[in-house]
């Protein structure tokens, strides 16, 4: 009997619609899925899974049950639930909890209702579930084979476990294997986020002052298609080598307190906290416009932001208005929370296909290799990494070269020089 507790499952209809049209650009995952029908490597394994409950999670979490898996989803963020996707997958015989507009209680309840249905593999996006698992129901530990991490700042938390030496089984991080961080975080971020922006304000970004803090894989993605759009682009950075990356890359680069005398528009993708505090906000311009697209809503300080104003009120979709002391007005997007998912779909269905890809393929590789795996944080193996490659090469129907024997001998031959 399928446990669940979404919205409304009479939106299905809406849902399955949007799940066939992700399937359409999904081929490598869907590729993927055949082979796991013939071979189900996945039988009689039970999945708990925290992910964001788009269109494009719901291919991966019929690729699993297609490889023989039972699975219990549950958001990772509280605004990223698609609710037609969710009473889709709840038709599709998943246990789904999770609906848009969760509060933190309401959250945390989801975690631990997929968590009761005692998970042997775990799937995570910023690590909520495995933080939940080790911290309030380590009883169900030793039932654990291992996980996968999906996400920057969830692979920054575990491998602080790690180092402490609290992780108590093995992590695959997805999210450092080069056809998720490369493309997801990059060209996937990049444009969802720019397309959480515009749904939400409407805003020409042509001659705009658009501050992107941080110069990571995801960072990068936002500031290269903020400069598409004609914004005069602004990056921020506490590392010395992003930094001088950023210049090289054709950006200026100043300190946080710089920028926010000048910029129109700021979003965070740091995976840290306060990058935008009092003394920034302080300096931000009439009408200047916060959003940000780091996993957790701590980037910018909501409780700064709250008491250097006098009243905020809801003008748009996913705007609020902050009227602050020193009279002028700013607005926050999708409540500090993630831009692209909660104002927008998250990342197009193309490039998530390598992301899951990764997920399915390495929750295969648990369920068969769980027992050599030590309880530390562990890459993508290149193996995967490089099938991934070259399926989805395939599925755009670009052919590569092949190494010669005489060059894969050189290229193994110290001796031979100039």
């Amino acid at each position: 009997m399928t446990q669940y507790k979404v919205k409304d499952t009479s939106l299905n209809e809406e849902g399955k619609k949007s799940i066939e049209w992700a399937e359409s650009r999904m081929p490598v995952l869907i590729k993927i899925r055949e082979d796991f029908i013939k071979k189900k490597p996945l039988k009689g394994m039970i999945i708990g899974a925290s992910l964001h409950v788009t269109k494009e999670t719901a291919v991966l979490v019929r690729t699993l049950e297609a490889g023989g898996a039972e699975v219990a989803l549950c958001a990772s963020n509280p605004l990223s639930t698609q609710d037609e996707i969710a009473a889709a997958l709840v038709l599709d015989k998943t246990h789904v909890y999770a609906w848009k507009g969760e509060n933190n209680e309401e959250y945390y309840w989801c975690i631990n209702q997929v968590l009761d249905h005692n998970p042997n593999i775990t799937l995570d996006d910023g690590a909520d579930l495995v933080g939940t698992l080790h911290e309030k129901r380590q009883e169900l530990l030793n039932e654990i084979f291992g996980g996968t991490e999906e996400t920057t700042s969830g692979v920054i938390r575990l491998k602080a476990m790690e180092l402490s030496g609290e992780l108590r089984y093995p992590i695959i991080a997805v999210n450092n294997a080069s056809t998720k961080y490369l493309f997801d975080n990059r060209y996937g971020t990049g444009q969802s986020s720019i397309d959480g922006l515009l749904r939400s304000t409407s805003v020409l970004l042509a001659g705009k002052v658009f501050v992107v803090a941080g110069y990571g894989w995801c960072s990068r993605g936002i500031a290269m298609r903020a400069r598409g759009m004609g914004s005069n682009v602004i990056v921020t950075e506490a590392d010395p080598l992003r930094a001088l990356e950023a210049v090289m890359d054709g950006f200026s680069v100043m300190p946080m307190k710089e920028a926010a005398k000048i910029g129109d528009v700021f979003i965070t993708a740091t995976g840290n906290i306060d990058v935008i505090r009092r003394e920034h906000i302080d300096k931000i311009k009439n009408g200047g416009i916060l959003a940000n697209a780091g996993h957790f809503n701590v980037e910018i300080n909501l409780e700064d932001l709250k008491n250097l104003s006098t009243s905020k009120r809801n003008v748009r979709p996913n705007v609020e208005e902050y009227l602050l002391k020193n009279g002028r007005k700013i607005y926050l997007l999708a409540e500090g929370r993630l831009v692209n998912l909660a104002a927008a779909e998250g990342h197009p269905s193309e490039v998530m296909m390598m992301s899951f890809a990764n997920q399915a393929l390495c929750t295969e590789y648990i369920a068969k290799h769980h027992n050599e795996l030590k309880k530390k944080v562990f890459d993508v193996p290149k193996v995967i990494d490089l099938k991934i490659a070259r399926l989805a090469l395939e599925s755009l129907g670009i052919r590569i070269d092949d190494l010669t024997k005489k060059q894969i001998d050189y290229l193994g031959e110290w001796k031979i020089g100039t």
